[in-house]
Protein backbone atom coordinates (compact mmCIF):
# COMPACT_ATOMS: atom_id res chain seq x y z
CA UNK A 1 0.00 0.00 0.00
CA UNK A 2 1.19 3.51 -0.69
CA UNK A 3 2.26 5.52 2.32
CA UNK A 4 4.45 8.26 0.88
CA UNK A 5 2.32 11.34 1.50
CA UNK A 6 3.35 13.80 4.17
CA UNK A 7 1.89 13.44 7.66
CA UNK A 8 -0.70 15.82 9.00
CA UNK A 9 -4.43 16.27 9.49
CA UNK A 10 -7.17 17.80 7.41
CA UNK A 11 -8.62 21.12 8.55
CA UNK A 12 -12.17 21.33 9.86
CA UNK A 13 -14.89 21.11 7.21
CA UNK A 14 -16.22 24.43 6.03
CA UNK A 15 -18.75 25.55 3.45
CA UNK A 16 -16.94 25.93 0.14
CA UNK A 17 -16.58 29.57 -0.90
CA UNK A 18 -18.30 30.53 -4.13
CA UNK A 19 -16.09 30.25 -7.20
CA UNK A 20 -15.38 33.04 -9.61
CA UNK A 21 -16.84 33.22 -13.07
CA UNK A 22 -15.41 30.45 -15.20
CA UNK A 23 -14.05 28.51 -12.23
CA UNK A 24 -16.08 25.31 -11.81
CA UNK A 25 -17.30 24.26 -8.39
CA UNK A 26 -18.08 20.76 -9.69
CA UNK A 27 -16.06 18.61 -12.07
CA UNK A 28 -17.98 15.53 -13.26
CA UNK A 29 -15.73 12.87 -14.78
CA UNK A 30 -17.09 10.31 -17.24
CA UNK A 31 -14.63 7.42 -17.73
CA UNK A 32 -15.10 5.85 -21.16
CA UNK A 33 -13.64 3.04 -23.23
CA UNK A 34 -14.96 2.55 -26.75
CA UNK A 35 -18.20 4.42 -26.04
CA UNK A 36 -18.72 6.07 -29.42
CA UNK A 37 -22.42 5.19 -29.29
CA UNK A 38 -23.35 6.33 -25.78
CA UNK A 39 -20.96 9.25 -25.23
CA UNK A 40 -22.81 11.96 -27.16
CA UNK A 41 -26.31 11.41 -25.68
CA UNK A 42 -24.75 11.05 -22.21
CA UNK A 43 -22.87 14.35 -22.33
CA UNK A 44 -25.76 16.24 -23.92
CA UNK A 45 -28.20 14.98 -21.32
CA UNK A 46 -25.83 15.66 -18.42
CA UNK A 47 -25.01 19.12 -19.74
CA UNK A 48 -28.67 20.03 -20.08
CA UNK A 49 -29.45 18.74 -16.59
CA UNK A 50 -26.62 20.61 -14.88
CA UNK A 51 -27.34 23.81 -16.75
CA UNK A 52 -30.97 23.63 -15.68
CA UNK A 53 -30.57 22.52 -12.04
CA UNK A 54 -27.04 23.18 -10.75
CA UNK A 55 -26.60 26.65 -9.19
CA UNK A 56 -22.81 26.82 -9.63
CA UNK A 57 -20.36 26.73 -12.49
CA UNK A 58 -19.47 23.20 -13.54
CA UNK A 59 -17.32 21.15 -15.86
CA UNK A 60 -17.71 17.75 -17.51
CA UNK A 61 -14.50 15.84 -18.18
CA UNK A 62 -14.43 12.91 -20.59
CA UNK A 63 -11.66 10.56 -19.43
CA UNK A 64 -10.80 8.28 -22.34
CA UNK A 65 -9.19 4.99 -21.28
CA UNK A 66 -7.29 4.31 -24.53
CA UNK A 67 -10.37 3.88 -26.74
CA UNK A 68 -9.73 2.31 -30.14
CA UNK A 69 -13.00 3.31 -31.84
CA UNK A 70 -14.22 6.80 -32.77
CA UNK A 71 -14.70 7.91 -29.15
CA UNK A 72 -11.93 10.58 -29.44
CA UNK A 73 -13.62 12.13 -32.46
CA UNK A 74 -17.01 12.19 -30.74
CA UNK A 75 -15.42 13.78 -27.68
CA UNK A 76 -13.67 16.40 -29.79
CA UNK A 77 -16.98 17.48 -31.34
CA UNK A 78 -18.56 17.72 -27.88
CA UNK A 79 -15.75 19.95 -26.57
CA UNK A 80 -16.22 22.24 -29.57
CA UNK A 81 -19.95 22.55 -28.96
CA UNK A 82 -19.92 22.90 -25.16
CA UNK A 83 -17.29 25.15 -23.51
CA UNK A 84 -17.79 23.35 -20.19
CA UNK A 85 -16.77 19.97 -21.63
CA UNK A 86 -13.14 18.91 -21.84
CA UNK A 87 -11.44 15.75 -23.05
CA UNK A 88 -8.52 13.87 -21.42
CA UNK A 89 -6.85 10.97 -23.21
CA UNK A 90 -5.07 8.17 -21.32
CA UNK A 91 -3.05 5.51 -23.09
CA UNK A 92 -3.83 2.85 -20.49
CA UNK A 93 -7.12 1.30 -19.45
CA UNK A 94 -8.55 1.39 -15.94
CA UNK A 95 -11.39 3.36 -14.41
CA UNK A 96 -9.40 4.01 -11.25
CA UNK A 97 -6.45 5.27 -13.27
CA UNK A 98 -8.72 7.67 -15.15
CA UNK A 99 -10.31 9.05 -11.99
CA UNK A 100 -6.97 9.42 -10.22
CA UNK A 101 -5.47 11.29 -13.19
CA UNK A 102 -8.35 13.73 -13.66
CA UNK A 103 -9.14 14.28 -10.00
CA UNK A 104 -5.49 14.91 -9.13
CA UNK A 105 -5.22 17.64 -11.78
CA UNK A 106 -8.64 19.26 -11.35
CA UNK A 107 -9.04 22.70 -9.79
CA UNK A 108 -12.71 22.18 -8.87
CA UNK A 109 -13.36 21.88 -5.12
CA UNK A 110 -15.90 19.06 -5.65
CA UNK A 111 -15.05 16.09 -7.85
CA UNK A 112 -17.57 13.52 -9.04
CA UNK A 113 -17.91 10.74 -11.54
CA UNK A 114 -20.66 8.73 -13.17
CA UNK A 115 -20.90 5.92 -15.68
CA UNK A 116 -21.46 6.82 -19.31
CA UNK A 117 -24.66 4.77 -19.54
CA UNK A 118 -26.32 7.14 -17.03
CA UNK A 119 -27.95 4.23 -15.25
CA UNK A 120 -28.41 6.48 -12.21
CA UNK A 121 -31.18 9.06 -12.32
CA UNK A 122 -29.55 12.49 -12.59
CA UNK A 123 -31.99 13.95 -10.06
CA UNK A 124 -29.70 12.46 -7.42
CA UNK A 125 -26.68 14.52 -8.55
CA UNK A 126 -27.44 17.71 -6.63
CA UNK A 127 -28.26 15.80 -3.39
CA UNK A 128 -24.98 13.92 -3.94
CA UNK A 129 -22.72 16.98 -4.05
CA UNK A 130 -24.65 19.37 -1.78
CA UNK A 131 -23.26 17.88 1.49
CA UNK A 132 -19.73 18.31 0.11
CA UNK A 133 -20.29 21.92 -0.86
CA UNK A 134 -21.86 22.72 2.52
CA UNK A 135 -18.95 21.16 4.40
CA UNK A 136 -21.07 18.50 6.04
CA UNK A 137 -19.40 15.48 4.41
CA UNK A 138 -16.12 14.43 2.83
CA UNK A 139 -17.40 11.89 0.30
CA UNK A 140 -20.81 11.03 -1.12
CA UNK A 141 -22.02 7.88 -2.84
CA UNK A 142 -25.14 6.78 -4.59
CA UNK A 143 -26.69 3.67 -3.07
CA UNK A 144 -28.80 1.16 -4.96
CA UNK A 145 -29.29 -0.91 -1.80
CA UNK A 146 -31.05 1.71 0.30
CA UNK A 147 -34.63 0.92 1.25
CA UNK A 148 -35.91 3.94 -0.66
CA UNK A 149 -33.89 3.23 -3.82
CA UNK A 150 -35.67 1.99 -6.92
CA UNK A 151 -33.58 -0.42 -8.95
CA UNK A 152 -34.27 -2.30 -12.16
CA UNK A 153 -31.75 -5.05 -12.87
CA UNK A 154 -31.50 -8.80 -13.34
CA UNK A 155 -31.33 -11.34 -10.55
CA UNK A 156 -27.72 -12.23 -11.43
CA UNK A 157 -26.36 -8.73 -10.95
CA UNK A 158 -28.51 -8.22 -7.87
CA UNK A 159 -27.07 -11.35 -6.28
CA UNK A 160 -23.49 -10.41 -7.16
CA UNK A 161 -23.85 -6.86 -5.83
CA UNK A 162 -25.36 -7.90 -2.52
CA UNK A 163 -22.88 -10.74 -2.07
CA UNK A 164 -19.97 -8.40 -2.68
CA UNK A 165 -21.22 -5.93 -0.09
CA UNK A 166 -21.67 -8.75 2.41
CA UNK A 167 -18.05 -9.76 1.80
CA UNK A 168 -16.94 -6.19 2.47
CA UNK A 169 -18.94 -6.05 5.68
CA UNK A 170 -17.60 -9.37 6.91
CA UNK A 171 -13.95 -8.95 5.92
CA UNK A 172 -13.27 -5.20 6.09
CA UNK A 173 -16.06 -4.17 8.51
CA UNK A 174 -17.42 -1.78 5.87
CA UNK A 175 -20.55 0.09 6.92
CA UNK A 176 -21.39 1.83 3.64
CA UNK A 177 -24.13 0.08 1.72
CA UNK A 178 -23.04 0.13 -1.93
CA UNK A 179 -19.40 0.12 -3.00
CA UNK A 180 -19.69 -0.23 -6.76
CA UNK A 181 -22.46 2.15 -7.79
CA UNK A 182 -20.94 4.35 -10.51
CA UNK A 183 -22.11 7.57 -8.91
CA UNK A 184 -19.75 9.17 -6.38
CA UNK A 185 -18.26 12.50 -5.33
CA UNK A 186 -15.41 13.69 -3.12
CA UNK A 187 -14.02 17.00 -1.91
CA UNK A 188 -10.79 17.92 -3.66
CA UNK A 189 -8.90 18.63 -0.42
CA UNK A 190 -9.74 15.12 0.77
CA UNK A 191 -8.86 13.57 -2.58
CA UNK A 192 -5.42 15.15 -2.61
CA UNK A 193 -4.50 13.40 0.63
CA UNK A 194 -6.45 10.20 0.07
CA UNK A 195 -5.57 9.31 -3.54
CA UNK A 196 -1.85 8.66 -2.84
CA UNK A 197 -2.94 5.89 -0.46
CA UNK A 198 -5.14 4.13 -3.03
CA UNK A 199 -3.28 1.57 -5.13
CA UNK A 200 -5.90 0.08 -7.41
CA UNK A 201 -6.32 1.48 -10.90
CA UNK A 202 -9.32 -0.60 -12.00
CA UNK A 203 -12.81 -1.36 -10.73
CA UNK A 204 -11.70 -1.91 -7.10
CA UNK A 205 -10.64 1.76 -6.92
CA UNK A 206 -14.08 2.75 -5.57
CA UNK A 207 -14.05 0.17 -2.81
CA UNK A 208 -10.52 0.94 -1.69
CA UNK A 209 -11.26 4.66 -1.62
CA UNK A 210 -14.34 4.12 0.54
CA UNK A 211 -12.77 1.61 2.93
CA UNK A 212 -9.77 3.84 3.65
CA UNK A 213 -12.04 6.87 4.06
CA UNK A 214 -14.27 5.05 6.51
CA UNK A 215 -11.34 3.68 8.51
CA UNK A 216 -9.88 7.18 8.71
CA UNK A 217 -13.13 8.51 10.17
CA UNK A 218 -14.14 10.63 7.18
CA UNK A 219 -17.85 11.29 6.77
CA UNK A 220 -19.50 9.43 3.88
CA UNK A 221 -22.92 10.63 2.79
CA UNK A 222 -25.21 8.11 1.06
CA UNK A 223 -27.92 9.10 -1.41
CA UNK A 224 -30.67 6.63 -2.39
CA UNK A 225 -30.83 6.49 -6.17
CA UNK A 226 -33.10 5.24 -8.90
CA UNK A 227 -31.05 2.95 -11.11
CA UNK A 228 -31.75 1.02 -14.30
CA UNK A 229 -29.29 -1.69 -15.37
CA UNK A 230 -27.62 -1.29 -18.74
CA UNK A 231 -28.08 -4.61 -20.58
CA UNK A 232 -25.22 -3.73 -22.97
CA UNK A 233 -22.65 -3.19 -20.21
CA UNK A 234 -19.14 -4.31 -21.22
CA UNK A 235 -18.01 -5.10 -17.66
CA UNK A 236 -16.47 -8.58 -17.41
CA UNK A 237 -18.18 -9.84 -14.25
CA UNK A 238 -15.93 -12.83 -13.45
CA UNK A 239 -12.65 -10.97 -14.01
CA UNK A 240 -13.90 -7.95 -12.08
CA UNK A 241 -15.06 -10.11 -9.17
CA UNK A 242 -11.68 -11.88 -9.05
CA UNK A 243 -9.79 -8.58 -9.05
CA UNK A 244 -12.09 -7.23 -6.34
CA UNK A 245 -11.45 -10.21 -4.07
CA UNK A 246 -7.71 -9.78 -4.54
CA UNK A 247 -8.14 -6.13 -3.61
CA UNK A 248 -10.13 -7.03 -0.49
CA UNK A 249 -7.29 -9.32 0.62
CA UNK A 250 -4.61 -6.67 -0.05
CA UNK A 251 -6.45 -3.87 1.75
CA UNK A 252 -7.41 -6.13 4.65
CA UNK A 253 -3.80 -7.17 5.12
CA UNK A 254 -2.59 -3.56 5.00
CA UNK A 255 -5.15 -2.50 7.59
CA UNK A 256 -4.30 -5.44 9.85
CA UNK A 257 -0.58 -4.66 9.77
CA UNK A 258 -1.12 -0.93 10.27
CA UNK A 259 0.94 0.04 7.22
CA UNK A 260 -1.44 2.82 6.17
CA UNK A 261 -0.98 6.29 7.76
CA UNK A 262 -4.70 7.00 7.97
CA UNK A 263 -4.25 9.39 10.90
CA UNK A 264 -3.25 12.12 8.43
CA UNK A 265 -6.86 12.12 7.21
CA UNK A 266 -8.27 12.97 10.65
CA UNK A 267 -10.59 15.91 11.17
CA UNK A 268 -10.58 18.17 14.27
CA UNK A 269 -12.98 17.49 17.12
CA UNK A 270 -16.09 19.34 16.01
CA UNK A 271 -16.36 21.70 13.06
CA UNK A 272 -17.67 24.63 15.07
CA UNK A 273 -14.81 27.05 15.88
CA UNK A 274 -15.87 26.96 19.53
CA UNK A 275 -15.27 23.22 19.63
CA UNK A 276 -11.72 23.63 18.35
CA UNK A 277 -10.84 25.68 21.42
CA UNK A 278 -11.77 22.91 23.84
CA UNK A 279 -8.84 21.71 25.94
CA UNK A 280 -8.25 18.81 28.32
CA UNK A 281 -11.11 16.80 26.84
CA UNK A 282 -10.43 13.03 26.85
CA UNK A 283 -10.40 11.98 23.22
CA UNK A 284 -11.80 8.73 21.86
CA UNK A 285 -12.94 7.42 25.26
CA UNK A 286 -16.29 6.10 24.04
CA UNK A 287 -14.76 4.45 20.98
CA UNK A 288 -11.92 3.01 23.06
CA UNK A 289 -14.37 1.53 25.56
CA UNK A 290 -16.36 -0.12 22.80
CA UNK A 291 -13.22 -1.45 21.11
CA UNK A 292 -11.78 -2.65 24.40
CA UNK A 293 -14.99 -4.47 25.30
CA UNK A 294 -15.15 -6.20 21.92
CA UNK A 295 -11.51 -7.24 22.13
CA UNK A 296 -12.04 -8.30 25.74
CA UNK A 297 -14.97 -10.57 24.89
CA UNK A 298 -13.06 -12.22 22.08
CA UNK A 299 -9.96 -12.54 24.25
CA UNK A 300 -11.96 -14.13 27.05
CA UNK A 301 -13.45 -16.68 24.68
CA UNK A 302 -9.98 -17.36 23.27
CA UNK A 303 -8.59 -17.69 26.80
CA UNK A 304 -11.31 -20.13 27.90
CA UNK A 305 -10.78 -22.20 24.78
CA UNK A 306 -7.05 -22.35 25.43
CA UNK A 307 -7.58 -23.14 29.11
CA UNK A 308 -9.91 -26.02 28.28
CA UNK A 309 -7.38 -27.40 25.82
CA UNK A 310 -4.40 -27.10 28.17
CA UNK A 311 -6.44 -28.47 31.09
CA UNK A 312 -6.78 -31.86 29.35
CA UNK A 313 -3.10 -32.65 29.89
CA UNK A 314 -1.94 -30.40 32.75
CA UNK A 315 -3.03 -28.96 36.08
CA UNK A 316 -5.32 -25.99 36.50
CA UNK A 317 -2.61 -23.52 37.51
CA UNK A 318 -0.33 -24.43 34.60
CA UNK A 319 -3.23 -24.40 32.15
CA UNK A 320 -4.35 -20.99 33.44
CA UNK A 321 -0.85 -19.54 33.14
CA UNK A 322 -0.30 -20.78 29.59
CA UNK A 323 -3.74 -19.74 28.39
CA UNK A 324 -3.46 -16.32 29.98
CA UNK A 325 0.01 -15.74 28.53
CA UNK A 326 -1.01 -16.55 24.95
CA UNK A 327 -4.28 -14.62 25.15
CA UNK A 328 -2.51 -11.66 26.79
CA UNK A 329 -0.11 -11.28 23.87
CA UNK A 330 -3.00 -11.46 21.42
CA UNK A 331 -5.06 -9.06 23.56
CA UNK A 332 -2.29 -6.46 23.71
CA UNK A 333 -1.75 -6.64 19.95
CA UNK A 334 -5.48 -6.31 19.24
CA UNK A 335 -5.98 -3.41 21.66
CA UNK A 336 -2.87 -1.70 20.34
CA UNK A 337 -4.23 -1.66 16.81
CA UNK A 338 -8.02 -1.64 17.15
CA UNK A 339 -8.72 0.14 20.43
CA UNK A 340 -5.95 2.73 20.71
CA UNK A 341 -5.19 3.19 17.00
CA UNK A 342 -1.44 2.51 17.15
CA UNK A 343 -0.21 1.59 13.67
CA UNK A 344 3.13 0.27 12.49
CA UNK A 345 5.79 -1.64 14.38
CA UNK A 346 7.29 1.25 16.30
CA UNK A 347 7.13 0.61 20.05
CA UNK A 348 5.50 -2.80 19.58
CA UNK A 349 8.06 -4.60 21.74
CA UNK A 350 7.75 -2.04 24.54
CA UNK A 351 3.96 -2.24 24.39
CA UNK A 352 4.07 -6.03 24.61
CA UNK A 353 6.47 -5.82 27.58
CA UNK A 354 4.11 -3.44 29.36
CA UNK A 355 1.24 -5.71 28.38
CA UNK A 356 3.01 -8.60 30.08
CA UNK A 357 3.15 -6.57 33.30
CA UNK A 358 -0.61 -6.12 32.99
CA UNK A 359 -0.75 -9.85 32.28
CA UNK A 360 1.07 -10.48 35.55
CA UNK A 361 -1.61 -8.61 37.43
CA UNK A 362 -4.30 -10.63 35.70
CA UNK A 363 -2.40 -13.81 36.46
CA UNK A 364 -2.24 -12.91 40.12
CA UNK A 365 -5.98 -12.28 40.24
CA UNK A 366 -7.00 -15.43 38.37
CA UNK A 367 -4.43 -17.68 40.04
CA UNK A 368 -5.42 -16.34 43.42
CA UNK A 369 -9.05 -17.07 42.61
CA UNK A 370 -8.19 -20.64 41.60
CA UNK A 371 -6.12 -21.09 44.74
CA UNK A 372 -9.01 -19.92 46.87
CA UNK A 373 -11.38 -22.29 45.02
CA UNK A 374 -9.05 -25.26 45.49
CA UNK A 375 -8.69 -24.43 49.16
CA UNK A 376 -12.46 -24.43 49.54
CA UNK A 377 -13.00 -27.61 47.51
CA UNK A 378 -10.51 -30.42 46.88
CA UNK A 379 -12.02 -31.37 43.52
CA UNK A 380 -14.09 -28.49 42.05
CA UNK A 381 -16.12 -29.07 38.89
CA UNK A 382 -14.74 -27.78 35.61
CA UNK A 383 -17.76 -25.52 35.17
CA UNK A 384 -17.11 -24.02 38.60
CA UNK A 385 -13.51 -23.31 37.66
CA UNK A 386 -14.64 -21.55 34.51
CA UNK A 387 -17.18 -19.45 36.44
CA UNK A 388 -14.54 -18.34 38.94
CA UNK A 389 -12.12 -17.50 36.16
CA UNK A 390 -14.74 -15.43 34.34
CA UNK A 391 -15.43 -13.41 37.47
CA UNK A 392 -11.72 -12.88 38.11
CA UNK A 393 -11.18 -11.84 34.50
CA UNK A 394 -13.97 -9.29 34.72
CA UNK A 395 -12.24 -7.67 37.67
CA UNK A 396 -8.90 -7.77 35.87
CA UNK A 397 -10.47 -6.28 32.74
CA UNK A 398 -11.39 -3.00 34.40
CA UNK A 399 -7.88 -2.60 35.75
CA UNK A 400 -6.39 -3.64 32.40
CA UNK A 401 -8.28 -0.89 30.52
CA UNK A 402 -7.17 1.75 33.00
CA UNK A 403 -3.56 0.64 32.76
CA UNK A 404 -3.67 0.45 28.97
CA UNK A 405 -5.12 3.95 28.67
CA UNK A 406 -3.01 5.65 31.34
CA UNK A 407 0.29 3.75 31.03
CA UNK A 408 0.71 1.53 27.96
CA UNK A 409 -0.98 3.74 25.31
CA UNK A 410 -1.35 7.14 27.00
CA UNK A 411 -0.81 9.31 23.90
CA UNK A 412 -2.80 7.45 21.26
CA UNK A 413 -6.35 8.49 20.42
CA UNK A 414 -8.48 7.19 17.61
CA UNK A 415 -7.97 9.14 14.39
CA UNK A 416 -11.77 9.14 13.99
CA UNK A 417 -11.91 11.71 16.79
CA UNK A 418 -8.94 13.81 15.88
CA UNK A 419 -6.69 15.64 18.26
CA UNK A 420 -7.73 18.91 19.84
CA UNK A 421 -5.23 21.72 20.47
CA UNK A 422 -3.38 21.29 23.74
CA UNK A 423 -2.23 24.13 25.98
CA UNK A 424 1.06 22.31 26.48
CA UNK A 425 1.88 22.23 22.76
CA UNK A 426 2.22 25.72 21.31
CA UNK A 427 3.13 24.47 17.86
CA UNK A 428 -0.03 22.40 17.53
CA UNK A 429 -2.12 25.24 18.86
CA UNK A 430 -0.66 27.61 16.28
CA UNK A 431 -1.37 25.11 13.52
CA UNK A 432 -5.04 24.87 14.45
CA UNK A 433 -5.29 28.65 14.71
CA UNK A 434 -3.98 28.85 11.18
CA UNK A 435 -6.59 26.34 10.07
CA UNK A 436 -9.39 28.58 11.36
CA UNK A 437 -8.11 31.70 9.60
CA UNK A 438 -9.13 32.66 6.06
CA UNK A 439 -7.31 30.24 3.82
CA UNK A 440 -4.98 31.32 1.05
CA UNK A 441 -3.41 29.15 -1.65
CA UNK A 442 -0.17 27.74 -0.28
CA UNK A 443 2.21 25.02 -1.24
CA UNK A 444 1.79 22.39 1.38
CA UNK A 445 1.85 18.60 1.69
CA UNK A 446 -1.82 18.85 2.63
CA UNK A 447 -4.44 20.70 0.58
CA UNK A 448 -6.05 23.81 1.97
CA UNK A 449 -9.27 25.37 0.85
CA UNK A 450 -8.54 28.44 -1.23
CA UNK A 451 -10.67 31.55 -1.16
CA UNK A 452 -12.59 32.33 -4.31
CA UNK A 453 -14.52 35.44 -5.34
CA UNK A 454 -18.26 35.28 -5.39
CA UNK A 455 -20.15 33.86 -8.37
CA UNK A 456 -22.30 36.15 -10.51
CA UNK A 457 -25.97 35.39 -10.16
CA UNK A 458 -26.19 33.28 -13.28
CA UNK A 459 -25.59 29.68 -14.30
CA UNK A 460 -22.85 28.48 -16.58
CA UNK A 461 -23.98 25.99 -19.19
CA UNK A 462 -21.86 23.23 -20.54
Amino acid sequence: MRSDSSPGTLPAREHLPAAGAGTPVLDVVIPVYNEEKDLKPCVRRLHEHLGRTFPYAFRVTIADNASTDSTPQVAARLTERFPEVRYVRLEQKGRGRALRTVWSASDAPVLAYMDVDLSTDLNALLPLVAPLISGHSDLAIGSRLSRSSRVVRGAKREFISRSYNLILRGSLQARFSDAQCGFKAIRRDVAQVLLPLVEDSGWFFDTELLVLSERAGLRIHEVPVDWVDDPDSTVHIVRTATDDLKGVWRVGRALATGSLPLDRLARPFGDDPRDRNLTDVPQGLARQLVGFCVVGVLSTLFYLLLYSGFRTFTGSQTANGLALLVSAVANTAANRRLTFGVRGRGGAVRHQAQGLVVFGIGLALTSGSLAALNAASSDPAHSTELAVLVAANLAATVLRFLLFRAWVFPDHDQPHEAAVPSRQDAAVTAAWQDATMPLQPVRSPLPTRTSRPSVPDQRDHR
